[in-house]
């Protein structure tokens, strides 16, 4: 097995011809923790990352279109995604992966997760999308377009300390960031709307341990939604963070990775 020596650094890595992805790296030793982000911006899942590489030799790369990752033209769909991640871990020979999604990256590892990838061996999902229980006028995640942002924040995080409050006094490069992250995530998840319509059913032949990790406060999607997801996966566990919002994994990075490295010991 391949082992990594990635400490702390951010560079651009080649996750499939052409794709350039901008990437961070943090931890060492055998066991790889690839981490799918949601659309929060890089530097708020530094404290996670950090926790996470005590355990893990972490890669934590910003999706096509997210953050500085350009988006090449084919890449438009999150299948789409999920093939470019699992090429790459075939191509990387790493074994034994712990595969982690964070909200839309969620959706993205579940899609990866269906799919068979051999060479992962356990699923962590933080607030994840991409499932559909209900029928077409059931709202189940909430309206991430449509809502104000100053609404939409508490529904991100309990904590407002977390929140960046009013764009228009925020540093530029945060503005740019959420921006092209909105972008991004319009292209990947517009209609429909954040969720794959069979992927209710495909969740259920998921055969690799899986953690499903919520905050208790999370107002895009309820903690059912997630016992929803959890019910359906035949050998997953349902854990609630009670003070976290919809990103648990910003407000209580350590509470996050130590579940996640438990389901790995």
């Amino acid at each position: 097995m391949q082992t990594l020596d990635l400490v702390d650094a951010v560079s651009g890595v080649e996750f499939g011809p052409g794709v350039h992805l901008d990437t961070r790296f943090a931890g060492d030793g055998h066991r790889l923790a690839l981490v799918l982000p949601g659309a929060e911006r890089a530097a708020e899942d530094a404290a996670f990352i950090e926790a996470l590489a005590e355990d893990f030799a972490v890669v934590a790369p910003s999706h096509p279109g997210f953050g500085r990752s350009p988006r090449p033209d084919w890449c438009t769909s999150v299948g789409d995604l999920a093939a470019l991640y699992l090429g790459w871990l075939d191509r990387s020979g790493h074994t034994d992966v712990t595969l982690v999604g964070l909200q839309f990256g969620g959706w993205v590892a579940l899609e990866m997760a269906v799919r068979g990838g051999a060479r992962i061996s356990r699923l962590a999902l933080v607030g994840s999308v991409g499932v559909k229980f209900g029928g077409p006028l059931e709202r189940e995640i909430a309206d991430v377009f449509a809502t104000p942002r100053a609404e939409l924040e508490r529904y991100l995080y309990a904590d407002a300390r977390y929140r960046l409050g009013d764009l228009g006094k925020a540093p530029e490069e945060d503005v740019f960031e959420v921006a092209r992250n909105e972008e991004a995530l319009a292209t990947y998840g517009w209609e429909p709307y954040l969720h794959n319509p069979g992927l209710a059913r495909a969740i259920e032949g998921i055969a690799v341990p899986t953690s499903v990790i919520w905050g208790g406060r999370d107002g895009i999607v309820s903690p059912g939604y997630g016992c929803g997801i959890a019910e359906r996966i035949p050998r997953a566990r349902f854990a609630q963070i009670d003070r976290a919002g919809h990103r648990a994994q910003v407000e209580c990075p350590d509470a996050v990775a130590k579940l996640i490295a438990d389901l790995a010991a």
